[in-house]
């Protein structure tokens, strides 16, 4: 039987909820590609979001998509945290460009992270997504990319509900 706290809806993608859980997110432009100064307005605008409602462990701009690691904070839920992010990197952007309307897709595809061990391959799939795009030869170097720096070994904050 599955705990009572997990919830389950569905638009055109699945979302899983669960109190506490940290989550591996990934949005998609509506079309086109970032140049490399939008990538870097939207990671500075993901990298400086409220610690109220988030907390960022990783986060990666691609040309076309943005891949995260985040904790909602305890009074916010994930769709929260994702309509500002995607709300104000969008009118960013579109002030930027000197447009008006959609930049990213509607849907997100999010992932609770069960365990240290999926955090951490989340962070390597992350890290390897640039030199698999070609982008880069040493993913290290790649400018679109940012990681919380970890105290502890258990980098994922899981069950932070109970």
């Amino acid at each position: 039987m599955p705990d009572p706290r997990l919830r389950i809806t569905r638009r055109r993608l699945p979302h899983w909820r669960f109190p506490g859980a940290t989550y591996f997110v990934t949005f998609r432009l509506q079309s086109g590609k970032l140049s490399a100064e939008e990538r870097r307005l939207v990671l500075q605008h993901i990298r400086s979001g409220d610690p109220r409602f988030y907390e960022l462990r990783a986060v990666q701009v691609m040309p076309d998509h943005v891949h995260m690691l985040l904790y909602p904070g305890p009074a916010r839920s994930l769709t929260q945290v994702m309509k500002g992010i995607k709300g104000v990197t969008a009118r960013k952007l579109n002030e930027k460009r000197g447009t008006k309307g959609h930049v990213w897709q509607d849907e997100y595809y999010d992932r609770i992270m069960r365990d240290n061990d999926e955090f951490v391959e989340k962070l390597q799939y992350m890290l390897h997504n640039p030199l698999k795009y070609g982008l880069i030869d040493d993913p290290l170097q790649y400018d679109g990319w940012y990681m919380k720096e970890v105290a502890d070994r258990n980098v994922c904050p899981t069950n932070r509900g109970e």
